[in-house]
């Protein structure tokens, strides 16, 4: 026997299709989203490594991160530890701790790239060195020039008041103020020196802490382990 399929039967059949597969798909989707008011499933490690379920908040877990999941099994949401004032003000400091040292490395790590970009060799880093150096010198120059000077005028000064050594009081009070502003002048460029020694020193210990990171730098930069350069100065 021949059955004849007629063009009212066929799309009859493909709308029957059309509506199971339809029914189909909204049972999948209906099955992974959570209904309201679903039980919530509480998961975690306990300390003695033990994986625990439950419908509530798991007691043994309760210092550690539990996992609240969907009944499809995915994640809803995480709950931290119960902590103590004293453990949530050691946590926080912890993570201070962290931040800050995460902060220093970063800070660290764009020094050294900075370092590398300004002095890509040895002979850059000991030029400026020089140049750092030369510039302090001619202003210590400058005020030696000056105290020399100074000494000049003092000498005669003195020379005058070689007239009065006998009561200096007798002096005329221009030659005593001179004597004076002489003394003071020289104390300033006195000082003044010796913030240039201090700034030399400075400088230098500087320039030496540099070198020192450089070196570990370019040793790193060729490829080369840098265990040699961390030893010694």
């Amino acid at each position: 026997m021949i059955r004849v399929c007629t063009p009212h039967l066929e799309q009859r059949h493909t709308r029957l299709v059309a509506a199971l597969l339809l029914a189909v798909v909204s049972t999948a989707s209906l099955a992974q989203t959570p209904r309201p008011g679903a039980p919530e499933i509480y998961t975690c490690v306990d300390a003695k490594g033990r994986n625990l379920t439950s419908d509530r908040p798991i007691a043994e877990c309760l210092d550690r991160e539990q996992k609240i999941l969907n009944p499809s099994g995915t994640v809803k949401a995480k709950v931290g530890p119960n902590l103590t004032a004293q453990e949530r003000s050691e946590l926080e400091a912890k993570e201070k701790a962290e931040l800050e040292e995460r902060a220093r490395l970063n800070e660290e790590k764009r020094r050294d790239r900075a370092l590398l970009v300004r002095y890509p060799n040895k002979a850059v880093h000991d030029r400026e060195r020089a140049v750092a150096l030369a510039q302090i010198g001619v202003v210590r120059q400058a005020a030696v020039n000056r105290v020399d000077e100074l000494q000049r005028q003092r000498a005669a000064v003195l020379d005058e008041m070689e007239f009065y050594k006998k009561d200096p009081s007798k002096a005329p009070a221009s030659v005593r103020r001179q004597l004076e502003e002489v003394n003071a002048s020289l104390s300033v460029q006195a000082r003044f020196i010796a913030e240039q020694d201090a700034e030399v020193k400075r400088v230098t210990f500087r320039f030496e802490e540099e070198l020192f990171r450089l070196k570990q730098l370019w040793t790193l930069q060729a490829g080369v382990p840098a265990a040699g350069a961390s030893k010694t100065r």
